[in-house]
């Protein structure tokens, strides 16, 4: 019988600078764990990671234990979190949400709120902000994974996030996601 697969979501913060992806990922190596799923992003002058972690029990537990210690050497805050494997709920239909708008304070917000009040679960989250081309107006991106249910008709609830949008003066693409 296989043994139990063990899991840990941990996430660290620093100042960005050439070799902190090389330094954590050996750490990780050395204790015998695999990298599973990862972000990673540069916030202003921060590094951000979050990683999803594999590995025996024993070797997580060790890597848990000596965050403090790891994250003084990398110079990185570091957290840790013990997890599970994600069960996929099989009657989720993934689609791929695109929204770009003039920048303005509330925009995640109201998305995110569209999609909470219609029990749909945003899986995925990237935004940026950026000057447009020839204006330089302040412009803001998003882009979201959400997972529908598959009890929701789909024509009307692109039909109502599209008139959700225009309120909000935000051009938007809701899209099935090819896998």
């Amino acid at each position: 019988m296989p043994a139990k697969k063990s899991y840990l979501v941990l996430s660290a913060l620093g100042e960005d600078r050439p070799g902190i992806v090389d330094k954590l990922s050996k750490a990780i190596l050395d204790l015998e764990c695999n990298i599973n799923d990862s972000r990673m992003t540069v916030l202003g002058g921060e590094f951000a990671i979050i990683l999803m972690l594999e590995g025996n029990w024993n070797s997580l537990a060790k890597l848990e234990s000596g965050c403090a210690a790891l994250g003084q050497q990398l110079g990185l805050t570091i957290i840790a979190r013990q997890t599970r494997e994600r069960v996929r709920e099989t009657a989720l239909l993934p689609y791929g949400v695109d929204v770009v708008a003039l920048d303005h304070p509330g925009i995640v917000h109201h998305l995110a709120n569209f999609f909470s009040r219609r029990a749909i679960n945003i899986e995925d989250l990237a935004t940026s902000s950026y000057a447009a081309a020839h204006t330089g107006t302040p412009m803001f991106s998003v882009h979201m994974t959400v997972g529908i249910p598959s009890d929701i008709h789909i024509a009307s609830l692109r039909d109502e996030f599209m008139e959700f949008c225009d309120a909000l003066n935000l051009d938007a693409v809701l899209e099935p996601i090819k896998i």
